[in-house]
């Protein structure tokens, strides 16, 4: 978890306890998934909160997600960077990261990861 703001107000948040709610998991596990790199969180407001867009319709973790984060994080990326990348237009893809990995484009993203961390 970062302690800084990241990511504009533009992009939805979800607090742990809601997340945790979609999951059906305890708020303990979804902090596990953040320290396992599943998820990325982040303080608003001095709430800690997880953007919205990582979860699916089927309130599962978005395919590919972790991937994704595994890949930038070996290549030396902090989370800051990785939640700055994942929210940024990309005319190649097009549209964001994370819209990709939700419309079920993981592969092209994680390519993508994979470029710019080696």
């Amino acid at each position: 978890m970062n302690d800084v703001f990241v990511l504009s107000d533009v992009v939805a948040t979800l607090p742990v306890a809601e997340v945790a709610e979609r999951l059906n998991q305890p708020v303990s596990r979804v902090h596990q998934l953040v320290r396992d790199g599943h998820l990325l969180s982040f303080r608003r407001d001095g709430e800690v909160v997880v953007p919205a867009d990582f979860l699916g319709e089927d309130d599962a973790v978005v395919k590919g997600l972790y991937g994704t984060i595994t890949v930038l994080r070996d290549g030396g990326y902090s989370d800051v960077d990785i939640l700055r990348w994942l929210f940024a237009e990309d005319d190649s893809l097009p549209g964001t990261p994370v819209a990709s990995l939700r419309a079920g484009r993981h592969r092209e993203v994680k390519r993508r990861a994979q470029a710019m961390a080696f």
